[in-house]
């Protein structure tokens, strides 16, 4: 069989190889790899596709976006509470509200009645105590021997109406509250002993109604505790913006102990937790005490406390029997 011919093309590429060579011209490798492709009909393989970046613009579409990713839509980083341009009021107590009441010392013990005589106020007080030689038994000393005793009106150094009574057999200091009072000694320590009695007693804490008729109003003073809080601590934050800076270490202080300060106040009213009348009022005279200390008026508040929501009645549906869910009989 005759050998086959190389076809003409094929022989001049060779020989421009071949006389390339021999010249000495330099060959790139690129050309001499494209030159030998073309001479034995081999195809070239395609080249490689670079990767590509992809776009910073978003996420690919149908992906979920990723909080903090450009394009998303990241939540809003929680901004602190604003601090308050002025003093928080609440509405002050007036000694008008406990005038001719039967007030109790944590609600259970004693007798307090503040009386009106004349341009002033007067206080009948029995106070409650234990035995001297027998600490485990009761006893009570009515002041005054049981007559009325003149109180001398001391203003609003906290926000509140103050009255005193220095010349009692047991110094008194009250401080007026929303339906009670308030009440400390005005020398120090909180115990009076009356050794013709036999008796120690200790008027400190608030005077107010019996827990009977408080635990109905429960929902009432836990929807006023929440406005009062908000209060004080608005109160105490213009404070520390207020204050030097050398004075802010005890304000700061003092907002740590006030809860600890209301729990032993209140912690022995009858039923407190509850209905919670103590923890409320502690609460409101702090926020007035703070207000006046911040040079506002509390003769005119700026909050006001606002009445619990009554449920609105569901409609009734035409059709149903009203008398299977508790409605009113048809006539």
């Amino acid at each position: 069989m005759p050998a086959r011919q190389p076809r003409p093309t094929r022989l001049l590429l060779l020989t421009a190889l071949t006389a390339g060579l021999a010249l000495g011209a330099p060959v790139r490798p690129a050309e001499a790899q494209n030159f030998l492709e073309r001479l034995f009909g081999i195809k070239p393989e395609r080249p490689p596709v670079p990767p590509q970046r992809i776009p910073e613009g978003g996420p690919a579409p149908g992906a979920p976006e990723e909080p903090g990713q450009p394009g998303s839509a990241a939540p809003e980083a929680a901004r602190p509470a604003p601090v308050p341009r002025a003093p928080v009021v609440l509405k002050a107590p007036s000694e008008e509200g406990i005038l001719n009441q039967d007030l109790q010392l944590n609600g259970a013990t004693g007798a307090l009645k503040l009386e009106r005589a004349g341009t002033g106020l007067t206080a009948t007080v029995t106070l409650p105590g234990t035995k001297v030689s027998q600490p485990t038994e009761t006893c009570s000393v009515k002041l005054g021997g049981g007559k009325p005793i003149a109180l001398t009106a001391a203003g609003k150094p906290e926000g509140v109406p103050r009255y005193e009574a220095p010349a009692a057999e047991c110094p008194l200091r009250l401080d007026v509250a929303e339906g009670g009072v308030m009440v400390t000694t005005v020398e120090s320590g909180q115990t009076c002993t009356f050794s013709a009695a036999d008796c120690a007693t200790t008027p400190v804490g608030l005077w107010g109604p019996p827990a009977a008729t408080l635990i109905p109003r429960a929902g009432e003073f836990d929807t006023a505790r929440g406005v009062a809080d908000k209060s004080v601590r608005d109160n105490y934050k213009l404070m520390t913006q207020r204050a030097r800076r050398e004075d802010v270490r005890p304000i700061v202080a003092e907002q740590a102990a006030f809860s600890a300060d209301r729990e032993q106040f209140c912690r022995s009213y009858a039923r407190e937790g509850t209905h919670g009348f103590c923890h409320l009022r502690f609460t409101e005279n702090r926020s007035l005490a703070l207000a006046t200390r911040l040079g506002a008026n509390t003769a005119a508040p700026t909050t006001t406390v606002a009445a619990p929501r009554k449920p609105k009645p569901k409609p009734s549906v035409e059709g149903m029997n009203p008398d299977a869910f508790g409605g009113p009989e048809p006539e």
